[in-house]
């Protein structure tokens, strides 16, 4: 049975730096709550949710983008940067939003994709219907193909989505550039008047009185003078773990724009923020968050760690020497809208290892290991100093959805790797709020439609369902979330511990002794208080495989 905390000591004042601690919880939009029936979350239905999410513990939100645009890429192929798109509401609804998080203390980070317009942003038709040499083609990637008649592709370059990274204009020798899907044309950020447009959509969106932006491809804005063929091997986002990427990523001329977009931050009250979604080695992502630069950068390396307690130890220190060198806080994250749901990497046969995948053609997570080790880990995650984003389902429990029909799928990844790769809508799929609802109470009462279908085990992770046990996921995380804040974890600092074996990731933050058992056997614990656990039945001083605690550091 869960034990209560000892008596604790008053809460440290905040750091003014918001962004240095908080706990950040990613919405994506288009499945968090539906206010309207047509079977797509909205901004009127994030309004309405924000009791939830200030009850859950969180510092801020982050919203995946909501921007007009043609869906091509569920929103990351932007038409008008400054506008809502109807399917989410607008401009007005958006000021309603925000100015409810701000009511709940809440701050709220908005999704900027400044590495590529949709084809169907006005400069890409301007460009199309202008001569070669044109200004307007300027702002984008265009060139001559090779071959006799430009026939072939200017490079060797591949989609990040599957196939070339070049489309030909049809009739001409002229191609243009894209780095994902074809309708995701890569901006020329060599351009001046590309620099000044972001500028003012920053401006628009700051003077809305947003706190910040995520950074969309990051390490990707400027590519290599003249274009040279890739001779490196491209992993996720370009980037594998071991320092692979290209002339098309981690330029050095990168961190000039942000340099450039800090200062324009600096000029607004509130400690506005910028997180960098950048796919690169811990050293090369630390350059990232210079002081004049960026706030955070999300820690990939993290997120690809397998279940291992020295791996995670590893990064983890790996992580906080690089960052303090700049003399920024780490940014840990387990989850998000691109890579298959931590509870079903944590529940294979090879734990925390597959990063995208998991479909009905391979093999299937056990649902209550990988729930298991999940709940083990937020003890990891949270008790870590620095900033944490949690994944919007994330509190739930929430599995991949790796039995979706093909046919339902939506990801453009899919369709251009005609299926080889099944892409990410089993991590998108429409939140459970009641249980017994058409679907699931994703949307108004009688609304059954959802734009991805859910699963059947849905039903059990249902947050009135959740909200009813003391026992849920989401419990734990209101009660860890609300310890982390208490004990001013996120202001904390490391001290490496030896555990009783080498499954067992043990360290010391302030007040709090975490113990993470990575491993099957069941391992003794310290004689200390344990103030919160992962599992219920965790009692007369024993720990059991896959799973953790939070100890007060100091014997009563």
């Amino acid at each position: 049975m869960q034990t209560s905390a000892t008596t604790q000591p008053a809460r440290q004042h905040k750091d003014p730096s918001w962004w240095r601690h908080a706990v950040i919880y990613q919405i994506y939009p288009r499945s968090f709550a539906d206010s309207d029936g047509d079977g797509i979350g909205d901004l009127q239905g994030i309004r309405d949710r924000m009791d939830y999410l200030a009850r859950l513990g969180v510092d801020a939100l982050w919203l995946s983008p909501f921007y007009r645009s043609p869906q091509a890429d569920a929103g990351y192929d932007v038409a008008d940067y400054r506008d809502v798109d109807p399917l989410f509401g607008d401009l007005d609804e958006f000021d309603k939003m925000l100015s409810r998080a701000h009511q709940s203390g809440l701050k709220v980070i908005v999704d900027l994709v400044p590495n590529h317009t949709s084809d169907e942003h006005v400069w890409f038709k301007e460009a199309l219907a202008s001569p070669v040499g044109s200004a307007a083609r300027d702002r984008y990637m265009f060139r001559t193909g090779k071959g006799e008649n430009g026939e072939l592709p200017p490079n060797n370059w591949e989609s990040l989505f599957g196939g070339s990274a070049w489309t030909r204009i049809e009739g001409t020798d002229q191609w243009y550039l894209h780095m994902f899907d074809v309708k995701q044309a890569d901006l020329n950020w060599r351009n001046p008047e590309v620099r000044e447009e972001f500028i003012r959509t920053l401006r628009f969106w700051l003077d809305r009185g947003v706190d910040g932006f995520r950074v969309d491809v990051a390490h990707g804005l400027i590519k290599k003078e003249g274009l040279p063929d890739n001779e490196e091997k491209q992993g996720v986002e370009g980037v594998d773990i071991d320092g692979h990427h290209g002339p098309m990523w981690d330029q050095e001329d990168v961190h000039e724009i942000y340099r450039e977009w800090r200062k324009v931050l600096n000029e607004y009250d509130g400690e506005r923020t910028m997180v960098a979604e950048a796919w690169v080695p811990t050293p090369r992502m630390a350059r990232f968050i210079r002081a004049d630069e960026m706030c955070q950068a999300f820690n990939f390396p993290y997120l690809m760690t397998p279940w291992n307690a020295s791996s995670y130890r590893n990064i983890i220190q790996r992580s906080l020497d690089e960052f303090s060198k700049v003399g920024a806080p780490s940014t840990w994250v387990m989850s998000n809208h691109d890579v298959t749901r931590h509870t079903s990497r944590l529940g294979i046969s090879k734990p925390g290892t597959v990063l995208q995948g998991l479909s009905l053609h391979t093999e299937q997570p056990d649902e209550v290991l990988g729930l298991r080790r999940a709940r083990a880990s937020i003890f990891m995650t949270l008790g870590l100093p620095g900033s944490a984003y949690i994944y919007q389902g994330e509190e739930l429990g929430l599995p991949e959805n790796t039995t979706m029909d093909d046919r339902f799928r939506q990801d453009p990844t899919y369709f251009r790797t005609n299926g080889k790769d099944v892409g990410r809508d089993g991590c998108r799929v429409p939140l459970p709020w009641k249980a017994k609802a058409p679907a699931y109470g994703f949307g108004p009462a009688d609304s059954t439609n959802t734009w991805l279908p859910q699963p059947d085990s849905f039903a059990r992770y249902a947050i009135d369902v959740e909200e009813k046990d003391p026992f849920s996921t989401l419990a734990l995380y209101r009660r860890v979330l609300k310890l982390r804040q208490w004990y001013d974890l996120g202001n904390g600092d490391v001290e490496w511990l030896e555990g009783p074996n080498e499954d067992v990731l043990m360290f010391r933050n302030k007040d709090i002794i975490a113990v993470i058992n990575m491993g099957e056997q069941t391992v003794p614990l310290p004689e200390l208080q344990i103030v919160a656990q992962s599992l219920p039945e965790i009692m007369n001083g024993l720990l059991p495989g896959n799973s953790a605690v939070w100890m007060y550091a100091h014997k009563r």
